[in-house]
C-alpha cells in the first residue's frame, strides 16, 4: 500500500456511508487524497468538484454536473461539502 492510498483510504472512511459513492471509486478517492496533500484545509468547493470531474469525465462523460462548478446550481454546488469536510480532516491530521 502507498501513502496516497493510505490517506486516501483515510479520506474514505471520514465520510458518512450515504456520501460514498457506490461505483469502484478509488480513483476518485486518491484525487482526493492529491488535494489532501496540496490544497490540504484550503480545500474548497470549487477543488472537490474539479477532482470529481476528472474522475467522472471516464465513468460517464455525459454526466449533466460535467461543467464548470461556477454554472453549478447551488444546491448541486452544496452536494460537495461532505467531501471537502472529510478532506479538510484528513489535511489536518497529517
Amino acid at each position: 500500500m502507498t501513502y496516497i492510498d493510505e490517506i486516501s483510504g483515510r479520506v474514505r472512511d471520514a465520510l458518512p456511508a450515504q456520501a460514498r459513492p457506490n461505483d469502484d471509486a478509488e480513483a476518485l478517492y486518491r484525487l482526493y487524497a492529491l488535494l489532501a496533500l496540496t490544497t490540504g484545509t484550503a480545500t474548497t468547493l470549487e477543488n472537490v468538484h474539479d477532482a470529481w470531474s476528472v474522475w467522472m469525465s471516464t465513468q460517464e462523460p455525459s454526466h449533466e454536473s460535467l461543467i464548470p462548478f461556477a454554472s453549478l446550481d447551488p444546491a448541486t454546488r452544496a452536494e460537495d461539502q461532505p467531501y471537502v469536510d472529510a478532506i479538510c480532516q484528513v489535511a489536518h491530521q497529517l
